[in-house]
């Protein structure tokens, strides 16, 4: 295909310009390829950088020995400077001066373009900018070859789509469902980055969506799909995969609140059973928080992420009434934890709203947060072991016991009571507490 050459202004940073010039003043060739260019004609921030050279990767690493650099990919050094990441990678393909070869090997047409920074000029022989105006996502030349390159291209046509609000072209669509399977291959923390680029985009709900027509879904979370077109009850709109959906795009863009919302209802077609008044789910909140800690385990998330979105999901279903004493809601903070109050209020607000009768009545929901507020901020308001006027050093004195399991036990009853009685909640009355406690042992 004739290569489209035309001149495009471009804001090169120092750190990019350094690298440039460096392998030119070598002799060698040196091309910005990629995502850069890719935002630069879109116009957005254009903050991936990535350099396309003639130099071997021994190459770059003598010319850059001053330089903090890695590898972790074979035909890629990474070079940190001023705290920037630039990857530069060798010509792919069989000829080192090739740029052409290079730009034929990558995945999408939208990402083989290059800019010339001596001539200030685009290069794209496979119609990148044709397809960045018809806002499609299209295979550079043979989709099945690009695939078969690297699986992991099957996921990141959907997230490219779905960060850019394109269209997947339906050559390149086709090849996706036929070898959707191969993307069991790849390596999970691969996957699970594309997943998190598409979850915390504008609109996840169109990624999902795709990654279930492609099959794709089927490969990286199939539990999903046993929600697919099962009906819920009168209080939901929508059937349970709609619904999950729904969720993820009403909720703010963070990964925590969006993995929550894709994993909160996953285990109700496993719990789903027929009552008198439609279908009941009952305990698909604790069920769901138990497939959600596999699911993402498998996907290799962070212990402290799983922890946090399983504890969300299983507290999800908040039952708040008017009729709550303060005692209850010291209750309520106490098990979901105080940092939480906030982030599960807002999620279950989007739940709510999520649900698609337009019947939902959030003043309850902003009741509780108020009423949780002011305990929170109520220094007679115990709602941890810390807010407790003795410790477990006192505990252990006066009932002469040593450190371990039996002290947390203690002091988890003595937070039960205060939460009721906050007025116990003294030096002096707490530890003649402890002293009954240990005659009655």
């Amino acid at each position: 295909m004739a290569s489209h050459n035309r001149s495009i202004s471009m804001e090169i940073p120092k750190f990019v310009n350094f690298v440039l010039e460096r392998l030119r003043h070598k002799g060698l060739l040196a091309f910005i390829v990629g995502g850069a260019v890719r935002d630069a004609l879109l116009g957005r921030p254009q903050e991936d950088w990535d350099i396309a050279t003639s130099a071997s990767p021994s190459q770059i690493q003598d010319i850059f020995s001053d330089t903090r650099q890695f590898q972790l990919k074979h035909e890629t050094i990474t070079l940190i400077m001023d705290n920037h990441k630039l990857e530069v990678t060798t010509f792919r393909g069989k000829h080192a001066n090739n740029l052409h070869e290079d730009l034929s090997r990558r995945d999408f047409t939208i990402d083989a373009m290059a800019f010339d920074p001596n001539e200030r000029r685009l290069i794209d022989p496979f119609g990148g900018q044709a397809d960045l105006a018809k806002r499609r996502i299209k295979a550079v030349e043979n989709p099945e070859d690009r695939f078969k390159e690297d699986p992991l291209r099957l996921i990141r046509a959907v997230r490219l789509a779905t960060e850019l609000g394109f269209q997947v072209d339906p050559e390149t669509f086709t090849a996706i469902q036929k070898m959707a399977g191969s993307l069991a291959k790849v390596a999970k923390e691969r996957i699970r980055d594309e997943m998190v680029k598409i979850l915390v985009a504008q609109r996840p709900s169109s990624g999902l969506h795709l990654l279930r027509r492609t099959g794709l879904l089927r490969v990286i979370i199939p539990e999903l799909l046993e929600g697919y077109l099962k009906r819920q009850n009168r209080y939901h709109r929508f059937t349970i995969l709609k619904h999950i959906m729904v969720t993820v795009d009403t909720v703010a863009p963070t990964l925590t609140l969006r993995l929550t919302a894709l994993l909160h209802d996953i285990a109700k077609p496993r719990v789903r059973s027929k009552g008198k008044a439609g279908w009941r789910f009952i305990g698909h909140e604790k069920a769901s928080a138990e497939m959600a800690d596999h699911i993402l385990q498998r996907l290799r998330f962070s212990s402290e992420l799983i922890r946090k979105v399983t504890h969300l999901i299983a507290h999800h279903m908040i039952g708040y009434s008017p009729k709550w004493t303060d005692s209850a809601v010291r209750r309520w903070v106490r098990k979901i934890g105080i940092e939480n109050v906030d982030i599960l209020i807002d999620f279950r607000k989007a739940d709510l709203i999520a649900h698609g009768t337009g019947k939902v009545d959030l003043g309850l929901l902003e009741e509780l947060r108020q009423r949780a507020s002011l305990l929170i901020k109520d220094k007679k308001s115990v709602l941890s072991t810390k807010d407790l006027a003795i410790d477990g050093h006192t505990i252990m004195k006066v009932l002469n016991i040593p450190s371990g399991p039996k002290v947390g036990k203690v002091l988890q009853k003595l937070m039960a009571l205060v939460t009721e009685h906050p007025e116990f909640n003294t030096q002096d009355q707490l530890v003649d507490i402890l002293k009954r406690m240990s005659c009655s042992q």
